[in-house]
């Protein structure tokens, strides 16, 4: 019945796959593109899953207009290159797999709600042969960035689940932030680009260390 489905939505950056090398070396292309002295690695992790607009903003408060643009184009460019040259530098996290084979025979619908374009994230779950494993698929093409909730209420709503029956699994406080605004269970992972003690500002519903542990957590929060 539509509303019983349950739905785990992941984040994709820092939660699903490791891709923190390309973005770091990816903005620190482009910030030098434009004469700009690169952010540290740490401060780059601390801006992954923002729009692309957003992030490189938070790093360079200066940068405004047509620099703004220039220096999106200039991530984009370096980081499909760097993928081109190198496509198995995106690692999925350990146990990813495994625990999305343990959700599905559970029964739970897969999402994935990510700031990443809609090119990217396509590129990247297809290369892990994922693309068809999740029911719906949100980028930062499909709506505002988070933690607006729209992103990730269009999921549930699409995927024909209710935010009662949804849970979303992320690594950083956009991720705890958006569900806690569409009053869905945030699920924060460890493993991911912010420390614990950040995630734990947006009081989410469970944390957990290890992939092995999502299933569990998941339907303790949303139990059949």
């Amino acid at each position: 019945m539509t509303g019983d489905l349950r739905l785990c939505a992941l984040d994709l950056d820092g939660t699903l796959i490791d891709s923190q090398h390309h973005i770091v070396a990816a903005m620190s292309s482009a910030f030098r593109a434009e004469g700009l002295a690169p952010a540290s690695a740490a401060k780059v992790r601390e801006v992954v899953g923002l729009p692309l607009d957003q992030a490189i903003r938070q790093l360079a408060p200066q940068v405004r207009g047509l620099q703004l643009e220039r220096v999106g184009q200039a991530y984009r460019d370096a980081y499909f290159n760097a993928k081109e040259a190198d496509s198995a530098a995106e690692p999925l996290m350990p146990g990813a797999r495994t625990a999305l084979d343990a959700l599905e025979e559970a029964g739970w619908l897969l999402a994935v709600v990510t700031g990443k374009g809609r090119r990217g994230l396509h590129d990247v779950l297809d290369a892990h042969g994922l693309l068809e494993r999740f029911v719906v698929l949100k980028s930062a093409d499909d709506g505002p960035g988070k933690p607006d909730p729209t992103l990730l209420l269009d999921a549930v709503r699409e995927s024909g689940s209710s935010t009662g029956r949804a849970v979303m699994v992320g690594d950083t406080v956009f991720d705890m932030g958006m569900a806690r605004r569409a009053r869905v269970a945030g699920i924060a992972v460890t493993w991911g680009y912010h420390d614990i003690a950040l995630l734990e500002t947006e009081r989410p519903a469970a944390v957990i260390d290890r992939f092995e542990d999502l299933l569990g957590a998941a339907d303790r929060l949303v139990p059949v």
